[in-house]
């Protein structure tokens, strides 16, 4: 397949099982770049042997990160994959197609649709995790990612295209996997929270909980997926109240940021 000026940025700690896929998915692109912030599995040897160029960048945070591995590509227009998603057949012939009318012109980005398998096939109504729209694909000069811990996004200025065919996110291969992730993405918010001095408010925890959960379930559809569906808005409910937990330990015992720290590096939880 020809390729494209094009460079798949991929960021990486212990992906091994996930970064081949990945990386495959997208044969079109001329350059394919991994920064990996110190794994200790196969991950460096095996994104090597399918083509990607490995830099070692410690962790600093996932906007920052990003940033990072933009500025180290050698393409102005730039694929962004998590190592657990891939871009299915059909987006991936479509981007072949439209890709060259895109970077022609002056774009600052485009919309993909991400289509989320969960517990071992695709979710069939939940919102955010069927067409869910996010933007990966930019050009360096006209987009950049902001600077949070986690959740960050890409920002820019201007319209930006939608394609159509989605691309596939193997969501937390395991329970297991979604309540670790889960703990390190509330202690990455919680250090911006504190880093801009948000005031910590417990009265609003049980309201927080009930809120989450009904905006998921109810009015995000999660309950036509069945008990998937079920599993989906109760994590994500308790997710949103363990930060406001976590946040008021954090503010309350600030010795706790390095402790939590040390105990996720001891469970080996990935950054």
């Amino acid at each position: 397949m020809p390729t494209l000026p094009l460079t798949l940025a991929v960021i990486t700690h212990n992906e091994a099982a996930c970064i081949a896929r990945c990386l495959d998915s997208v044969p079109f692109a001329a350059e394919k770049l991994v920064v990996d912030s110190g794994s200790d599995d196969d991950t460096v040897a095996i994104a090597q042997a399918h083509g990607a160029r490995v830099v070692h960048q410690d962790w600093l945070g996932f906007g920052a990160q990003r940033n990072f591995a933009s500025g180290l590509c050698s393409h102005d227009w730039i694929l962004v994959l998590d190592a657990d998603e891939c871009l299915s057949p059909e987006l991936a012939a479509e981007l072949e197609r439209k890709l060259p009318a895109l970077m022609a012109g002056d774009a600052p980005a485009a919309w993909l649709r991400r289509r989320t398998i969960y517990m071992g096939r695709p979710m069939r109504w939940y919102r955010p995790n069927v067409g869910e729209k996010l933007a990966r694909l930019y050009h360096r000069g006209r987009a950049c990612w902001s600077d949070a811990r986690v959740h960050e996004s890409l920002r820019f200025e201007g319209s930006a295209p939608v394609f159509d065919a989605p691309f596939d996110h193997a969501n937390n291969p395991t329970l297991v996997h979604k309540q670790l992730k889960v703990l390190r993405y509330a202690e990455l918010k919680c250090r911006d929270w504190r880093d801009k001095g948000k005031p910590a408010r417990m009265w609003q925890a049980p309201f927080v909980y009930l809120l989450a959960f009904l905006k998921d379930y109810v009015f995000r559809l999660a309950m036509l997926d069945g008990w998937r569906g079920f599993v989906i808005a109760q994590t994500a409910a308790s997710y949103a109240l363990y930060k406001r937990m976590r946040y008021y330990e954090m503010v309350r015992n600030p010795a706790s940021v390095a402790e939590a720290a040390d105990a996720l590096e001891k469970h080996r939880i990935d950054r």
